[in-house]
């Protein structure tokens, strides 16, 4: 491939350019184009969703052994890794993330794939107690087409944790990557088709999610969307969803509480804290950027985990002792600035950053530093709303009672985190804040295993876990009749 070329994308099973206009995927820590390729039209669209139903419906991928499906998987996951330094190179381009970190998200998009494999073959169906003269079954079938509309922050591992399961149940699959991160999409269709999948079975449509994620939600023959993304993006397709009563998936913003009581373990808790909001830059939906500390506490923890912070590694993502790459543009960098200025407008203060970096590959990338603003209360903004960088919000508190209050007092309720000695107080603590995942002395570690997703704004329904694959499968009952009577109601006796 050369940066001259356009690359195609891929329209049920047929590689050729989109029919939108030209853009560049670019590298944040340059600005430079990475690769060049053409935007899915709206006419890609209805082609991508037509071409995955007559997939789905001759293809016979619904109608094959769950073993058979699984097969498939476990060579997608096969080939990931094969191709794992190739890919996680690539993931760095489209998105700036450190190296490692992109090596570590490739790896987890093969062991889900090899997850939902497992899952997939031994998923059981259910013989359900008899209340009459019948045996009855609850069965689980394929939905159709279903939609998995992906975010710019974590690509590979986003894409793998709806693809799978959504193939493993028997279905056809169009991919909506980011507009601005839409490689990995592409590699992941081309590897799913090198592993003996169906062609059809899956489609990638880059371009503008207001265009294209729009038609993909509104179409009649998708029949389910999985999304991962803003919390405004994600009502507008519950709305849409509601009137064609569609279920959807909506895993959406966060402003995640992180506490540490006055009984942590220092050294855990600044190693945690920092990991929780300053990896991926902060540009995590589940970053912990609401820090509670117990007030005695308060000024050491501070100081130390200021120290710390400042000397994290910002720079080239391509050097394997960087902590932290560039934030995905030069637009996301401005509102990540605007929040810190709304901060100290709001009667904050700096402890830590807040200024633009510069020199050298700073000035040409979208880099921010680790910034902790202190001084505001629960109430304000910047700690109300999703800033999506590497910005903390520092806050003692006096009780517990007053920190469930405040670690609750929020639209999000995605995840939280709690550092204590005391195991029964950190249980008790963790059963009372409102979170769909709570970490109790670690923070930001996942497990395919582990069912994932938010309350209230922070979305609806779960995402992995190894009952993930129903999400994308109808249930369906079924009654035998084993009476040897005719039923009596009709009042018909047997043999006459």
């Amino acid at each position: 491939m050369t940066l001259e070329q356009t690359l195609p994308i891929c329209i049920a099973g047929t590689w050729r350019l989109g029919a939108g206009e030209r853009y560049a995927s670019c590298y944040p820590a340059t600005g430079e184009p990475v690769a060049w390729l053409n935007a899915a039209s709206l006419d890609d669209v209805e082609a991508a969703v037509q071409g995955a139903h007559h997939a789905f419906v001759h293809s016979g991928w619904a109608q094959r052994k769950p073993h058979e499906r699984a097969a498939v998987l476990y060579r997608i996951a096969e080939l990931i890794r094969q191709r794992a330094e190739e890919l996680a190179q690539l993931q760095r381009q489209d998105n700036g993330k450190p190296i490692n970190e992109t090596r570590a998200l490739v790896a987890s998009a093969a062991g889900t794939f090899q997850f939902f494999a497992a899952a997939c073959e031994t998923l059981e169906e259910t013989i359900t107690p008899s209340r009459g003269d019948f045996l009855s079954m609850s069965v689980y079938e394929p939905m159709g087409v279903v939609a998995a509309i992906t975010p710019w922050n974590s690509p590979i591992a986003s894409e793998a944790q709806k693809v799978a399961p959504a193939l493993a149940g028997g279905n056809a699959v169009v991919i909506k990557p980011a507009e601005i991160t839409p490689l990995l999409a592409l590699q992941l269709a081309q590897i799913c088709e090198d592993a003996g999948l169906p062609k059809g079975l899956i489609s990638v449509l880059p371009g503008k999610g207001s265009l294209l994620g729009d038609a993909l939600t509104r179409h009649p023959l998708v029949k389910r969307v999985s999304f991962t993304g803003g919390t405004r993006t994600g009502k507008h397709i519950a709305h849409i969803a509601a009137d064609k009563m569609m279920p959807v998936s909506l895993e959406l913003g966060g402003k995640s509480p992180t506490i540490v009581l006055d009984d942590a373990d220092l050294d855990h808790a600044v190693a945690g804290v920092l990991y929780g909001i300053f990896s991926s830059s902060g540009e995590a939906c589940i970053a912990g950027s609401r820090l509670f500390v117990a007030r005695a506490l308060y000024e050491p923890f501070m100081t130390r985990l200021s120290a710390a912070a400042a000397q994290l590694r910002v720079g080239d993502p391509a050097d394997e002792r960087t902590q932290m790459g560039p934030l995905i543009s030069a637009a996301h960098r401005e509102s990540v600035e605007r929040y810190v200025a709304l901060g100290l407008a709001e009667g904050g203060h700096l402890r830590l950053g807040g200024e633009r970096l510069s020199g050298g590959m700073f000035d040409q990338g979208y880099f921010y530093p680790p910034t902790i603003l202190e001084g505001l209360g629960n109430h304000q903004q910047v700690c109300q709303e999703e800033i999506f960088g590497p910005v903390l919000v520092a806050l003692p508190f006096d009780s517990e009672e007053q920190l469930i209050e405040q670690a609750n007092d929020s639209l999000y309720a995605l995840a939280a985190g709690i550092w204590s000695r005391d195991y029964k107080r950190a249980w008790a603590l963790g059963r009372k804040l409102q979170a769909g995942t709570v970490w109790i002395n670690t923070y930001k570690q996942f497990s395919i295993s582990t069912p994932f997703g938010g309350w209230r704004d922070s979305g609806l329904g779960r995402e992995k876990g190894r009952l993930g694959i129903l999400q994308y499968m109808e249930q369906k009952s079924l009654y035998w009749g084993m009476n040897q009577q005719p039923l009596a109601w009709a009042g018909v006796e047997a043999g006459q």
